[in-house]
Protein backbone atom coordinates (compact mmCIF):
# COMPACT_ATOMS: atom_id res chain seq x y z
CA UNK A 1 0.00 0.00 0.00
CA UNK A 2 1.42 3.24 -0.80
CA UNK A 3 2.57 5.43 2.04
CA UNK A 4 0.65 8.43 0.84
CA UNK A 5 -2.21 6.09 1.11
CA UNK A 6 -1.86 4.49 4.73
CA UNK A 7 -1.33 8.21 5.66
CA UNK A 8 -4.86 9.47 4.87
CA UNK A 9 -6.13 5.77 6.16
CA UNK A 10 -5.00 6.26 9.47
CA UNK A 11 -6.14 9.73 10.71
CA UNK A 12 -9.83 8.89 9.52
CA UNK A 13 -9.70 5.54 11.61
CA UNK A 14 -8.82 7.28 14.77
CA UNK A 15 -11.17 9.77 13.91
CA UNK A 16 -14.09 7.29 13.74
CA UNK A 17 -12.87 5.39 16.61
CA UNK A 18 -12.24 8.45 18.17
CA UNK A 19 -16.78 9.26 17.70
CA UNK A 20 -17.77 6.49 18.40
CA UNK A 21 -16.40 6.30 21.55
CA UNK A 22 -17.92 9.85 22.21
CA UNK A 23 -20.86 8.34 21.51
CA UNK A 24 -20.81 5.44 23.62
CA UNK A 25 -19.95 7.95 26.55
CA UNK A 26 -23.09 9.93 25.17
CA UNK A 27 -25.34 6.71 25.82
CA UNK A 28 -23.87 5.60 29.32
CA UNK A 29 -25.17 8.66 30.52
CA UNK A 30 -27.15 8.71 33.92
CA UNK A 31 -29.38 11.88 33.76
CA UNK A 32 -32.67 10.49 32.63
CA UNK A 33 -32.41 8.09 35.92
CA UNK A 34 -31.24 10.89 38.02
CA UNK A 35 -33.88 13.20 36.95
CA UNK A 36 -36.80 9.68 37.57
CA UNK A 37 -34.53 8.96 40.57
CA UNK A 38 -35.21 12.26 41.94
CA UNK A 39 -38.44 12.76 41.57
CA UNK A 40 -39.16 9.55 43.78
CA UNK A 41 -38.20 11.66 46.63
CA UNK A 42 -34.51 10.19 46.66
CA UNK A 43 -31.30 12.14 46.93
CA UNK A 44 -29.08 12.37 43.98
CA UNK A 45 -26.07 11.60 46.24
CA UNK A 46 -26.08 7.89 45.56
CA UNK A 47 -26.46 8.43 41.68
CA UNK A 48 -23.79 8.60 39.37
CA UNK A 49 -23.24 10.60 36.39
CA UNK A 50 -23.11 7.70 34.03
CA UNK A 51 -23.10 4.30 34.07
CA UNK A 52 -20.38 1.84 36.22
CA UNK A 53 -19.73 -2.06 36.15
CA UNK A 54 -22.70 -3.52 37.98
CA UNK A 55 -20.41 -6.09 40.18
CA UNK A 56 -22.06 -5.11 43.71
CA UNK A 57 -25.65 -5.66 42.10
CA UNK A 58 -27.47 -8.25 44.23
CA UNK A 59 -30.83 -8.18 41.86
CA UNK A 60 -30.45 -6.95 38.93
CA UNK A 61 -27.89 -7.88 36.25
CA UNK A 62 -24.71 -7.15 36.52
CA UNK A 63 -23.91 -5.38 33.79
CA UNK A 64 -23.02 -1.81 33.32
CA UNK A 65 -25.53 0.25 35.42
CA UNK A 66 -26.56 3.33 36.62
CA UNK A 67 -27.24 1.96 40.49
CA UNK A 68 -25.25 1.64 43.24
CA UNK A 69 -25.72 -0.37 46.39
CA UNK A 70 -27.62 2.18 48.74
CA UNK A 71 -29.95 2.55 45.13
CA UNK A 72 -31.01 -0.59 44.77
CA UNK A 73 -31.45 -1.24 48.79
CA UNK A 74 -33.81 2.09 48.52
CA UNK A 75 -35.85 0.91 45.22
CA UNK A 76 -36.56 -2.04 46.84
CA UNK A 77 -37.65 -1.26 49.83
CA UNK A 78 -40.08 1.16 47.40
CA UNK A 79 -40.72 -1.58 45.18
CA UNK A 80 -42.40 -3.33 48.84
CA UNK A 81 -44.72 0.17 49.50
CA UNK A 82 -45.97 0.64 45.87
CA UNK A 83 -46.73 -3.10 45.74
CA UNK A 84 -48.71 -3.07 49.40
CA UNK A 85 -50.42 0.47 48.22
CA UNK A 86 -51.26 -1.11 45.23
CA UNK A 87 -52.93 -4.13 46.50
CA UNK A 88 -54.90 -2.10 48.94
CA UNK A 89 -56.01 0.69 46.37
CA UNK A 90 -56.88 -2.95 44.31
CA UNK A 91 -59.09 -4.08 46.73
CA UNK A 92 -60.69 -0.56 47.83
CA UNK A 93 -63.99 -1.27 46.42
CA UNK A 94 -65.10 -4.57 47.72
CA UNK A 95 -63.56 -3.40 51.37
CA UNK A 96 -66.03 -0.18 51.21
CA UNK A 97 -68.36 -2.11 49.88
CA UNK A 98 -69.12 -3.86 53.27
CA UNK A 99 -68.11 -1.19 55.82
CA UNK A 100 -70.76 0.69 54.22
CA UNK A 101 -73.77 -1.67 53.60
CA UNK A 102 -72.59 -3.22 57.28
CA UNK A 103 -73.02 -0.06 58.16
CA UNK A 104 -76.53 0.73 56.79
CA UNK A 105 -77.93 -2.61 57.29
CA UNK A 106 -77.44 -2.17 61.23
CA UNK A 107 -78.69 0.97 61.29
CA UNK A 108 -81.54 -0.20 59.53
CA UNK A 109 -82.28 -3.16 61.61
CA UNK A 110 -81.98 -0.79 65.02
CA UNK A 111 -83.85 1.69 63.73
CA UNK A 112 -86.57 -1.01 62.80
CA UNK A 113 -86.40 -2.59 65.81
CA UNK A 114 -86.37 0.93 67.85
CA UNK A 115 -89.58 1.98 65.32
CA UNK A 116 -91.62 -1.08 66.32
CA UNK A 117 -91.07 -0.68 70.02
CA UNK A 118 -92.19 2.80 70.08
CA UNK A 119 -95.08 1.72 68.18
CA UNK A 120 -96.57 -0.78 70.07
CA UNK A 121 -95.99 0.97 73.26
CA UNK A 122 -97.59 4.15 71.38
CA UNK A 123 -100.80 1.87 71.12
CA UNK A 124 -100.95 -0.21 73.90
CA UNK A 125 -100.89 3.40 76.27
CA UNK A 126 -103.53 4.30 74.13
CA UNK A 127 -105.45 1.68 74.25
CA UNK A 128 -105.46 -0.08 77.84
CA UNK A 129 -103.93 2.98 79.60
CA UNK A 130 -102.78 2.12 83.18
CA UNK A 131 -102.98 -1.21 82.74
CA UNK A 132 -100.80 -1.45 80.10
CA UNK A 133 -98.38 0.92 82.00
CA UNK A 134 -98.42 -1.24 85.04
CA UNK A 135 -97.34 -4.20 82.71
CA UNK A 136 -95.28 -2.58 80.19
CA UNK A 137 -92.35 -4.35 81.45
CA UNK A 138 -93.27 -7.78 79.94
CA UNK A 139 -92.76 -6.49 76.38
CA UNK A 140 -89.56 -3.75 77.27
CA UNK A 141 -88.27 -7.19 78.03
CA UNK A 142 -89.62 -8.89 74.92
CA UNK A 143 -87.25 -5.59 72.90
CA UNK A 144 -84.41 -5.82 74.83
CA UNK A 145 -84.41 -9.89 74.31
CA UNK A 146 -84.27 -9.27 70.56
CA UNK A 147 -81.81 -6.64 70.56
CA UNK A 148 -79.52 -8.67 72.78
CA UNK A 149 -80.02 -11.59 70.15
CA UNK A 150 -79.66 -9.18 67.23
CA UNK A 151 -76.08 -7.85 68.93
CA UNK A 152 -74.98 -11.34 69.11
CA UNK A 153 -76.13 -12.04 72.79
CA UNK A 154 -76.58 -15.71 74.01
CA UNK A 155 -80.64 -15.84 73.61
CA UNK A 156 -82.64 -18.89 72.42
CA UNK A 157 -85.46 -17.09 70.51
CA UNK A 158 -88.47 -20.10 71.05
CA UNK A 159 -87.25 -20.12 74.67
CA UNK A 160 -87.39 -16.33 75.17
CA UNK A 161 -90.69 -15.66 73.12
CA UNK A 162 -92.68 -19.16 75.09
CA UNK A 163 -91.27 -17.11 78.13
CA UNK A 164 -92.85 -13.76 76.78
CA UNK A 165 -96.51 -15.25 76.16
CA UNK A 166 -96.48 -17.06 79.40
CA UNK A 167 -95.68 -14.07 81.04
CA UNK A 168 -98.50 -12.17 79.21
CA UNK A 169 -100.75 -14.57 80.41
CA UNK A 170 -99.82 -14.84 83.84
CA UNK A 171 -100.52 -10.72 84.41
CA UNK A 172 -103.68 -11.14 81.95
CA UNK A 173 -104.92 -14.01 83.97
CA UNK A 174 -105.09 -11.69 87.26
CA UNK A 175 -106.54 -8.88 85.53
CA UNK A 176 -109.49 -11.08 83.92
CA UNK A 177 -110.07 -12.57 87.58
CA UNK A 178 -109.56 -9.37 90.05
CA UNK A 179 -111.72 -11.13 92.54
CA UNK A 180 -109.29 -13.72 93.20
CA UNK A 181 -105.66 -13.96 94.57
CA UNK A 182 -103.28 -15.54 93.05
CA UNK A 183 -99.96 -16.47 94.52
CA UNK A 184 -96.56 -17.16 92.34
CA UNK A 185 -97.26 -20.92 92.69
CA UNK A 186 -100.89 -20.51 91.00
CA UNK A 187 -99.32 -17.90 88.70
CA UNK A 188 -96.66 -20.72 87.78
CA UNK A 189 -99.05 -23.35 87.39
CA UNK A 190 -101.07 -20.84 84.96
CA UNK A 191 -98.26 -20.66 82.55
CA UNK A 192 -98.21 -24.44 82.49
CA UNK A 193 -101.09 -24.07 80.17
CA UNK A 194 -100.22 -21.47 77.68
CA UNK A 195 -99.53 -24.04 75.31
CA UNK A 196 -102.36 -26.42 76.21
CA UNK A 197 -105.18 -23.71 76.73
CA UNK A 198 -104.02 -21.76 73.46
CA UNK A 199 -105.43 -18.52 74.98
CA UNK A 200 -104.03 -15.94 72.61
CA UNK A 201 -104.79 -18.04 69.72
CA UNK A 202 -102.48 -19.42 66.89
CA UNK A 203 -100.91 -15.86 66.83
CA UNK A 204 -97.97 -17.30 69.81
CA UNK A 205 -97.17 -20.16 67.15
CA UNK A 206 -97.41 -18.35 63.91
CA UNK A 207 -95.35 -15.22 65.38
CA UNK A 208 -92.79 -17.51 66.95
CA UNK A 209 -91.95 -18.81 63.17
CA UNK A 210 -92.29 -15.60 61.87
CA UNK A 211 -89.77 -14.12 64.39
CA UNK A 212 -87.00 -16.95 64.65
CA UNK A 213 -86.89 -17.21 61.25
CA UNK A 214 -86.90 -13.58 60.15
CA UNK A 215 -84.01 -12.72 63.60
CA UNK A 216 -81.40 -16.05 62.44
CA UNK A 217 -81.19 -14.48 58.71
CA UNK A 218 -80.64 -10.78 59.64
CA UNK A 219 -78.32 -11.26 62.30
CA UNK A 220 -76.77 -13.80 60.49
CA UNK A 221 -76.79 -11.81 57.03
CA UNK A 222 -75.13 -8.62 59.27
CA UNK A 223 -73.00 -10.98 60.90
CA UNK A 224 -71.71 -12.32 57.26
CA UNK A 225 -71.11 -8.47 56.32
CA UNK A 226 -68.41 -8.23 59.17
CA UNK A 227 -66.65 -11.27 58.57
CA UNK A 228 -66.89 -10.09 54.85
CA UNK A 229 -65.48 -6.25 55.91
CA UNK A 230 -62.96 -7.72 58.53
CA UNK A 231 -61.44 -10.64 55.89
CA UNK A 232 -61.37 -7.77 53.42
CA UNK A 233 -59.37 -5.39 55.69
CA UNK A 234 -57.09 -7.79 56.67
CA UNK A 235 -56.05 -9.81 53.32
CA UNK A 236 -55.20 -6.25 51.64
CA UNK A 237 -52.94 -5.89 53.97
CA UNK A 238 -49.79 -8.06 52.65
CA UNK A 239 -46.93 -8.73 53.65
CA UNK A 240 -44.35 -9.56 50.89
CA UNK A 241 -41.58 -12.05 51.09
CA UNK A 242 -38.24 -11.54 50.27
CA UNK A 243 -38.62 -13.59 47.37
CA UNK A 244 -41.34 -10.96 46.45
CA UNK A 245 -39.47 -8.45 46.91
CA UNK A 246 -36.66 -9.31 44.79
CA UNK A 247 -39.31 -10.14 42.04
CA UNK A 248 -40.94 -6.51 42.81
CA UNK A 249 -37.10 -4.91 42.75
CA UNK A 250 -36.19 -6.43 39.27
CA UNK A 251 -40.05 -5.46 37.47
CA UNK A 252 -40.11 -1.87 38.46
CA UNK A 253 -36.93 -0.20 38.82
CA UNK A 254 -34.15 -2.61 37.09
CA UNK A 255 -34.89 -0.74 34.33
CA UNK A 256 -33.77 2.09 36.51
CA UNK A 257 -30.26 0.49 37.26
CA UNK A 258 -30.44 -0.38 33.29
CA UNK A 259 -30.64 3.43 32.00
CA UNK A 260 -34.51 2.51 30.92
CA UNK A 261 -36.49 4.71 33.44
CA UNK A 262 -39.39 5.15 31.19
CA UNK A 263 -39.39 1.48 29.94
CA UNK A 264 -42.29 -0.58 31.97
CA UNK A 265 -42.92 -3.90 32.46
CA UNK A 266 -44.71 -6.26 29.68
CA UNK A 267 -47.74 -6.96 30.85
CA UNK A 268 -47.54 -10.87 31.36
CA UNK A 269 -44.23 -10.40 33.16
CA UNK A 270 -46.59 -8.14 35.53
CA UNK A 271 -48.90 -11.15 36.05
CA UNK A 272 -46.36 -14.09 36.68
CA UNK A 273 -44.58 -11.63 39.38
CA UNK A 274 -48.15 -10.67 40.90
CA UNK A 275 -49.32 -14.13 40.95
CA UNK A 276 -46.10 -15.58 43.00
CA UNK A 277 -46.37 -12.74 44.94
CA UNK A 278 -50.54 -13.42 45.91
CA UNK A 279 -50.58 -16.81 45.59
CA UNK A 280 -51.97 -17.47 49.04
CA UNK A 281 -54.63 -14.42 48.50
CA UNK A 282 -55.27 -16.77 45.31
CA UNK A 283 -56.02 -19.68 47.23
CA UNK A 284 -58.59 -17.26 49.22
CA UNK A 285 -60.70 -17.13 46.52
CA UNK A 286 -62.52 -20.52 46.34
CA UNK A 287 -63.67 -20.02 50.19
CA UNK A 288 -64.52 -16.67 49.39
CA UNK A 289 -66.96 -16.91 46.61
CA UNK A 290 -68.95 -19.64 48.36
CA UNK A 291 -68.89 -17.18 51.13
CA UNK A 292 -70.80 -14.63 48.69
CA UNK A 293 -72.66 -17.37 47.15
CA UNK A 294 -74.19 -17.99 50.51
CA UNK A 295 -74.40 -14.25 51.16
CA UNK A 296 -76.60 -13.60 48.32
CA UNK A 297 -78.99 -16.73 48.99
CA UNK A 298 -79.72 -15.34 52.11
CA UNK A 299 -80.50 -11.74 51.16
CA UNK A 300 -83.20 -13.73 49.03
CA UNK A 301 -84.25 -15.56 52.06
CA UNK A 302 -84.56 -11.51 53.57
CA UNK A 303 -86.43 -10.02 50.37
CA UNK A 304 -89.23 -13.26 50.75
CA UNK A 305 -90.19 -15.47 53.77
CA UNK A 306 -87.69 -14.18 56.18
CA UNK A 307 -88.37 -10.33 55.68
CA UNK A 308 -87.65 -9.03 59.01
CA UNK A 309 -89.67 -5.84 58.32
CA UNK A 310 -92.68 -7.68 57.86
CA UNK A 311 -92.38 -9.49 60.54
CA UNK A 312 -91.73 -6.17 63.33
CA UNK A 313 -93.90 -3.22 61.40
CA UNK A 314 -97.21 -4.66 62.47
CA UNK A 315 -95.65 -7.02 65.35
CA UNK A 316 -97.89 -4.70 67.82
CA UNK A 317 -100.89 -5.42 65.62
CA UNK A 318 -100.20 -9.19 66.18
CA UNK A 319 -100.15 -8.77 69.63
CA UNK A 320 -103.45 -6.98 70.45
CA UNK A 321 -105.02 -9.34 68.23
CA UNK A 322 -103.57 -12.04 70.78
CA UNK A 323 -104.87 -10.10 73.93
CA UNK A 324 -108.35 -9.52 72.27
CA UNK A 325 -108.65 -14.09 71.86
CA UNK A 326 -107.50 -13.66 75.57
CA UNK A 327 -110.39 -11.50 75.99
CA UNK A 328 -112.99 -13.24 73.82
CA UNK A 329 -112.08 -16.71 75.59
CA UNK A 330 -111.71 -15.77 79.59
CA UNK A 331 -114.07 -17.42 80.91
CA UNK A 332 -113.45 -20.84 79.24
CA UNK A 333 -109.63 -20.03 80.12
CA UNK A 334 -110.45 -19.34 83.29
CA UNK A 335 -112.22 -22.39 84.04
CA UNK A 336 -110.05 -25.14 83.03
CA UNK A 337 -107.30 -22.91 84.66
CA UNK A 338 -109.45 -23.60 87.63
CA UNK A 339 -110.24 -26.89 87.03
CA UNK A 340 -106.09 -27.71 86.56
CA UNK A 341 -104.83 -25.73 89.19
CA UNK A 342 -107.21 -25.19 91.83
CA UNK A 343 -109.83 -22.71 92.92
CA UNK A 344 -108.28 -19.13 93.89
CA UNK A 345 -108.62 -17.66 96.76
CA UNK A 346 -110.86 -14.50 96.75
CA UNK A 347 -109.51 -11.61 97.24
CA UNK A 348 -109.64 -8.73 99.84
CA UNK A 349 -113.16 -6.97 99.82
CA UNK A 350 -111.63 -4.03 97.98
CA UNK A 351 -110.18 -5.86 95.43
CA UNK A 352 -113.05 -8.14 94.46
CA UNK A 353 -115.76 -5.29 94.15
CA UNK A 354 -114.18 -4.41 90.97
CA UNK A 355 -115.40 -6.60 87.76
CA UNK A 356 -113.48 -7.92 85.35
CA UNK A 357 -115.25 -5.68 82.77
CA UNK A 358 -114.54 -2.74 84.63
CA UNK A 359 -111.00 -3.42 84.61
CA UNK A 360 -110.12 -4.94 80.96
CA UNK A 361 -112.72 -4.30 78.62
CA UNK A 362 -110.65 -2.21 76.33
CA UNK A 363 -110.89 -3.48 72.58
CA UNK A 364 -107.71 -2.59 70.12
CA UNK A 365 -108.00 0.35 67.56
CA UNK A 366 -105.60 -0.15 65.02
CA UNK A 367 -103.22 3.26 63.40
CA UNK A 368 -104.62 4.52 60.44
CA UNK A 369 -101.88 4.55 57.92
CA UNK A 370 -100.76 7.99 58.27
CA UNK A 371 -99.68 7.35 62.09
CA UNK A 372 -97.48 4.65 61.19
CA UNK A 373 -93.74 5.33 61.69
CA UNK A 374 -91.96 6.04 58.49
CA UNK A 375 -89.74 3.37 57.36
CA UNK A 376 -86.69 2.53 59.44
CA UNK A 377 -83.20 4.38 58.64
CA UNK A 378 -84.83 6.05 55.07
CA UNK A 379 -84.86 3.08 53.27
CA UNK A 380 -86.81 -0.40 52.89
CA UNK A 381 -85.66 -3.61 53.53
CA UNK A 382 -86.00 -4.26 50.00
CA UNK A 383 -84.20 -1.92 48.50
CA UNK A 384 -81.10 -2.22 51.02
CA UNK A 385 -80.87 -5.66 50.12
CA UNK A 386 -80.99 -5.19 46.81
CA UNK A 387 -77.97 -2.89 46.47
CA UNK A 388 -76.28 -5.10 48.92
CA UNK A 389 -77.17 -8.18 46.29
CA UNK A 390 -75.55 -5.85 43.53
CA UNK A 391 -72.72 -5.36 45.45
CA UNK A 392 -71.87 -8.94 46.97
CA UNK A 393 -71.85 -9.86 42.75
CA UNK A 394 -69.16 -7.67 42.02
CA UNK A 395 -67.33 -8.79 44.46
CA UNK A 396 -66.72 -12.35 43.61
CA UNK A 397 -63.30 -13.40 42.15
CA UNK A 398 -61.60 -10.19 43.69
CA UNK A 399 -58.66 -12.13 45.33
CA UNK A 400 -57.92 -14.43 42.24
CA UNK A 401 -58.20 -11.55 39.85
CA UNK A 402 -55.91 -9.16 41.63
CA UNK A 403 -52.86 -9.58 39.72
CA UNK A 404 -55.24 -9.09 36.60
CA UNK A 405 -56.51 -5.69 38.09
CA UNK A 406 -53.08 -4.88 39.21
CA UNK A 407 -51.30 -5.45 35.71
CA UNK A 408 -53.94 -3.69 33.56
CA UNK A 409 -53.27 -0.02 35.58
CA UNK A 410 -51.18 2.03 32.70
CA UNK A 411 -49.14 3.30 35.26
CA UNK A 412 -47.72 -0.34 36.40
CA UNK A 413 -47.45 -1.80 32.78
CA UNK A 414 -46.79 -1.21 29.19
CA UNK A 415 -49.68 -3.16 28.23
CA UNK A 416 -50.97 -5.73 26.14
CA UNK A 417 -50.44 -3.72 23.08
CA UNK A 418 -46.75 -2.82 23.40
CA UNK A 419 -45.38 -6.19 24.20
CA UNK A 420 -41.82 -5.36 22.11
CA UNK A 421 -40.94 -2.34 24.00
CA UNK A 422 -41.47 -3.36 27.12
CA UNK A 423 -39.30 -4.69 30.21
CA UNK A 424 -38.84 -8.51 30.67
CA UNK A 425 -37.04 -8.44 33.49
CA UNK A 426 -33.22 -8.46 31.27
CA UNK A 427 -33.58 -5.70 28.79
CA UNK A 428 -36.66 -4.27 26.17
CA UNK A 429 -37.97 -6.80 24.46
CA UNK A 430 -40.75 -9.33 24.82
CA UNK A 431 -41.33 -11.36 27.63
CA UNK A 432 -41.35 -15.05 26.10
CA UNK A 433 -42.43 -17.43 29.62
CA UNK A 434 -45.91 -18.93 29.98
CA UNK A 435 -48.50 -17.13 32.36
CA UNK A 436 -48.52 -19.08 35.78
CA UNK A 437 -52.02 -20.41 36.83
CA UNK A 438 -53.79 -19.26 40.48
CA UNK A 439 -52.60 -20.52 43.80
CA UNK A 440 -49.44 -21.16 45.53
CA UNK A 441 -49.08 -24.90 44.17
CA UNK A 442 -48.99 -23.38 40.58
CA UNK A 443 -46.28 -21.21 41.46
CA UNK A 444 -43.90 -24.21 41.55
CA UNK A 445 -42.20 -23.30 38.44
CA UNK A 446 -42.38 -19.35 38.40
CA UNK A 447 -39.86 -17.92 36.98
CA UNK A 448 -39.90 -14.96 38.25
CA UNK A 449 -41.10 -15.58 41.86
CA UNK A 450 -39.45 -17.90 44.56
CA UNK A 451 -42.24 -19.59 45.97
CA UNK A 452 -42.18 -21.84 48.87
CA UNK A 453 -45.31 -24.20 47.98
CA UNK A 454 -44.90 -26.26 50.87
CA UNK A 455 -45.36 -23.71 53.23
CA UNK A 456 -48.92 -21.77 52.97
CA UNK A 457 -49.85 -18.22 54.48
CA UNK A 458 -50.98 -19.41 58.25
CA UNK A 459 -52.58 -15.42 58.43
CA UNK A 460 -54.54 -16.54 55.19
CA UNK A 461 -55.47 -20.02 55.97
CA UNK A 462 -56.98 -18.45 59.21
CA UNK A 463 -59.04 -16.13 56.99
CA UNK A 464 -60.18 -19.16 55.02
CA UNK A 465 -60.86 -20.81 58.20
CA UNK A 466 -63.57 -17.83 59.15
CA UNK A 467 -65.12 -17.77 55.79
CA UNK A 468 -65.61 -21.63 55.99
CA UNK A 469 -67.05 -21.20 59.86
CA UNK A 470 -69.43 -17.74 58.25
CA UNK A 471 -70.51 -19.98 55.11
CA UNK A 472 -71.81 -22.44 57.73
CA UNK A 473 -73.82 -20.22 59.75
CA UNK A 474 -75.50 -18.55 56.27
CA UNK A 475 -76.09 -22.26 55.25
CA UNK A 476 -78.29 -22.68 58.32
CA UNK A 477 -79.71 -19.25 58.39
CA UNK A 478 -80.97 -20.19 54.84
CA UNK A 479 -82.66 -22.87 56.31
CA UNK A 480 -84.06 -21.43 59.38
CA UNK A 481 -81.26 -22.92 61.81
CA UNK A 482 -79.58 -20.60 64.43
CA UNK A 483 -76.22 -22.62 65.11
CA UNK A 484 -73.76 -22.13 67.33
CA UNK A 485 -70.87 -23.71 65.64
CA UNK A 486 -67.84 -25.55 67.73
CA UNK A 487 -66.33 -27.75 65.01
CA UNK A 488 -66.50 -26.25 61.47
CA UNK A 489 -66.28 -29.61 60.09
CA UNK A 490 -69.66 -30.97 61.69
CA UNK A 491 -72.37 -28.12 60.14
CA UNK A 492 -75.06 -29.68 62.71
CA UNK A 493 -73.02 -29.35 65.63
CA UNK A 494 -73.46 -27.00 68.63
CA UNK A 495 -76.97 -25.49 70.05
CA UNK A 496 -78.84 -22.21 69.32
CA UNK A 497 -82.21 -21.02 69.04
CA UNK A 498 -83.35 -23.94 66.97
CA UNK A 499 -85.41 -23.85 64.17
CA UNK A 500 -87.76 -21.26 62.31
CA UNK A 501 -88.60 -23.81 60.29
CA UNK A 502 -92.32 -24.60 60.19
CA UNK A 503 -94.64 -26.30 58.07
CA UNK A 504 -92.22 -27.01 55.35
CA UNK A 505 -91.55 -23.30 55.11
CA UNK A 506 -87.62 -24.39 54.95
CA UNK A 507 -85.91 -26.98 53.12
CA UNK A 508 -84.15 -29.95 54.99
CA UNK A 509 -80.69 -29.35 52.97
CA UNK A 510 -79.22 -26.07 52.04
CA UNK A 511 -78.34 -26.17 48.39
CA UNK A 512 -76.75 -23.59 46.53
CA UNK A 513 -78.26 -24.14 43.39
CA UNK A 514 -82.12 -23.55 44.98
CA UNK A 515 -82.57 -19.88 45.26
CA UNK A 516 -85.98 -19.96 47.13
CA UNK A 517 -87.81 -22.53 49.34
CA UNK A 518 -91.32 -23.42 48.34
CA UNK A 519 -93.57 -21.10 50.61
CA UNK A 520 -96.27 -22.62 53.19
CA UNK A 521 -99.31 -21.78 53.96
CA UNK A 522 -99.36 -19.10 57.32
CA UNK A 523 -102.97 -20.35 58.02
CA UNK A 524 -102.13 -24.08 58.12
CA UNK A 525 -104.11 -25.71 60.96
CA UNK A 526 -102.12 -28.43 62.96
CA UNK A 527 -102.36 -32.00 62.51
CA UNK A 528 -100.91 -33.12 65.25
CA UNK A 529 -102.60 -33.36 68.62
CA UNK A 530 -100.69 -32.81 71.82
CA UNK A 531 -100.09 -36.49 72.16
CA UNK A 532 -98.77 -36.85 69.09
CA UNK A 533 -96.42 -33.94 69.20
CA UNK A 534 -95.16 -35.67 72.74
CA UNK A 535 -94.16 -39.05 70.77
CA UNK A 536 -92.47 -37.21 68.14
CA UNK A 537 -90.21 -35.34 71.02
CA UNK A 538 -89.14 -38.38 72.42
CA UNK A 539 -88.72 -40.07 69.78
CA UNK A 540 -86.44 -37.45 68.81
CA UNK A 541 -84.93 -37.48 71.94
CA UNK A 542 -84.05 -40.69 71.59
CA UNK A 543 -82.36 -40.46 68.45
CA UNK A 544 -80.41 -37.78 69.63
CA UNK A 545 -79.19 -39.83 72.42
CA UNK A 546 -78.19 -42.50 69.83
CA UNK A 547 -76.21 -40.11 67.71
CA UNK A 548 -74.51 -38.64 70.39
CA UNK A 549 -73.38 -42.62 71.81
CA UNK A 550 -72.63 -43.36 68.81
CA UNK A 551 -70.16 -40.55 68.21
CA UNK A 552 -68.51 -41.22 71.42
CA UNK A 553 -67.89 -44.34 70.63
CA UNK A 554 -66.30 -43.30 67.03
CA UNK A 555 -64.00 -41.03 68.69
Amino acid sequence: MPSWIRAVILPLSWLLLSLRAAADVKARSCGEVRQAYGAKGFSLVDIPYQEIAGEHLRICPQEYTCCTTEMEDKLSQQSKLEFENLVEETSHFVRTTFVSRHKKFDEFFRELLENAEKSLNDMFVRTYGMLYMQNSEVFQDLFTELKRYYTGGNVNLEEMLNDFWARLLERMFQLINPQYHFSEDYLECVSKYTDQLKPFGDVPRKLKIQVTRAFIAARTFVQGLTVGREVANRVSKVSPTPGCIRALMKMLYCPYCRGLPTVRPCNNYCLNVMKGCLANQADLDTEWNLFIDAMLLVAERLEGPFNIESVMDPIDVKISEAIMNMQENSMQVSAKVFQGCGQPKPAPALRSARSAPENFNTRFRPYNPEERPTTAAGTSLDRLVTDIKEKLKLSKKVWSTLPYTICKDESVTAGTSNEEECWNGHSKARYLPEIMNDGLTNQINNPEVEVDITRPDTFIRQQIMALRVMTNKLKNAYNGNDVNFQDTSDESSGSGSGSGCMDDVCPTEFEFVTTEAPAADPDRREEDSAAAQLGHSLLSWCLVCVVLALQRLCR
